[in-house]
C-alpha cells in the first residue's frame, strides 16, 4: 500500500500503523463490494492477505469486510479517483484516492499540487505501465526465479530488495500467478496492481529531496491511497 517510491525515511513514516490500517481497511471495503467471500472474490482475497501481512487484527479485517459488503452500518461507499500530474522537476506522478467526500479530495489535491503541476487524465499515464506486481522470497537456495516466472505465468521478473524477486504480470493474471508461485518455492510477500514508470527521471540529490518532500506531503493525505512517481532509484 501507499507510495511506490523510496526515500531513506519513507519506511519509518510508513510504519505509522494507524494510517496504514486505514488505507488497508478502505481497500478491503472497496473489494468487498464484489462479495464478502474471499474464496470467490480474488480482489478481496488479495486485500485481506495484504492486511494480514501488515498485522492488522482479525476483527478489524472482518469489520471492514462487513462494512464494504453492506452487512453492517448501512455499508460504506468509497469512490476511486485518479489524478495525474508532475512533481517538481517534471517528475510524472499518478495519485490514486479512495474517498467518501469528492469535494474535499479535489480541493486537497489541488492544494497539494501547487508545488507541482496537476494535469488532465492521460497527461502522464502514457508513460507508465499498469501491471500486477508480486514481491516474493525464495524458500530455499534451490528456488529458481526464472523457472517460477515461466511456470506460474508471470510476464517478467527483476531483483527486489533483501533477496526477493519482483514478478510482473498482466493485470488480469495477478491472482493466478500469486496463487501459483508457492508451488515453485516462493513465498508471496505482497501482490498488487499498480503503475510502473517507463522512463524514470534521474535527479541530483538536491532536486530529489525536493521531489521526495512533495511526494511525502501527497502520500500522507487521508484520502490518498497510492502514489506512483517516475523517479529513478
Amino acid at each position: 500500500m501507499g507510495a511506490q517510491w523510496k526515500t531513506k525515511n519513507k519506511e519509518t513514516a510508513a510504519n505509522a500503523k494507524g494510517r496504514i490500517f486505514t488505507k488497508l481497511s478502505k481497500e478491503i471495503m472497496v473489494a468487498a463490494r464484489g462479495g464478502a467471500d474471499p474464496d470467490i472474490n480474488s480482489h478481496l482475497r488479495l486485500a485481506i492477505e495484504q492486511a494480514k501481512k501488515a498485522s492488522m487484527p482479525r476483527d478489524t479485517i472482518e469489520r471492514a469486510i462487513k462494512k464494504g459488503a453492506g452487512l453492517v452500518d448501512a455499508g460504506v461507499s468509497y469512490e476511486k479517483l485518479t489524478y495525474e500530474g508532475f512533481a517538481p522537476h517534471r517528475v510524472p506522478v499518478i495519485v490514486e484516492c479512495l474517498t467518501d467526500n469528492v469535494n474535499r479530495t479535489v480541493t486537497n489535491i489541488r492544494i497539494l499540487f501547487r508545488k507541482g503541476q496537476l494535469g488532465t487524465s492521460g497527461s502522464v499515464s502514457w508513460d507508465f505501465d499498469y501491471l500486477g506486481m508480486i514481491e516474493a522470497t525464495p524458500e530455499s537456495a534451490e528456488a529458481d526465479a526464472e523457472l517460477a516466472a515461466i511456470e506460474a505465468g508471470a510476464r517478467d521478473l527483476e531483483p527486489a530488495e533483501n533477496g526477493a524477486t519482483l514478478f510482473l504480470t498482466g493485470p488480469s493474471d495477478l491472482d493466478a500467478v500469486s496463487r501459483a508461485l508457492p508451488a515453485y518455492g516462493f513465498v508471496v510477500q505482497s501482490a498488487q496492481l499498480g503503475y510502473r514508470p517507463k522512463n524514470p527521471v534521474t535527479l541530483d540529490d538536491a532536486a530529489r529531496a525536493e521531489v521526495e518532500a512533495f511526494l511525502e506531503a501527497v502520500d500522507i493525505d487521508d484520502d490518498v491511497q497510492n502514489v506512483y512517481a517516475g523517479l529513478a532509484g
